[in-house]
């Protein structure tokens, strides 16, 4: 009876600091994405003012590939998955947590 404690105790650990972590970074994560909405919102909303009073004039093929290309520099995360495999119990309560952190934020 005094191995479960022993085995318990860094599972526990990881567990919590993992629900923390993951409940901080999802807050975070929400918050400044809601910031980022806004600017990028702002953005495309002047350059579809200064494009409609014929001051500018977009280029909406590069503008597209200037975003998949964005999105496709994504794909370098999943080396960030292969760790969290690793450390599946610290990745399981983070995952929560993140999810918790969204919904709070």
């Amino acid at each position: 009876m005094s191995e479960t404690p022993s085995i318990l105790t860094p599972l526990i650990a990881q567990l919590g600091v993992g629900g923390i972590g993951g409940l901080c970074v999802g807050y975070a994560v929400k918050k400044v994405a809601k910031v980022v909405a806004v600017i990028i919102g702002l953005f495309f909303l002047g350059l579809q003012y200064l494009a409609y009073k014929g001051i500018i004039d977009v280029n909406y093929a590069a503008l597209e590939a200037w975003g998949v290309n964005a999105l496709g520099s994504a794909v370098a995360a999943e080396g960030v998955l292969a760790a969290m495999i690793a450390n599946l119990p610290f990745a399981a309560s983070f995952v929560v947590g993140f999810g918790m952190g969204l919904k709070m934020g």
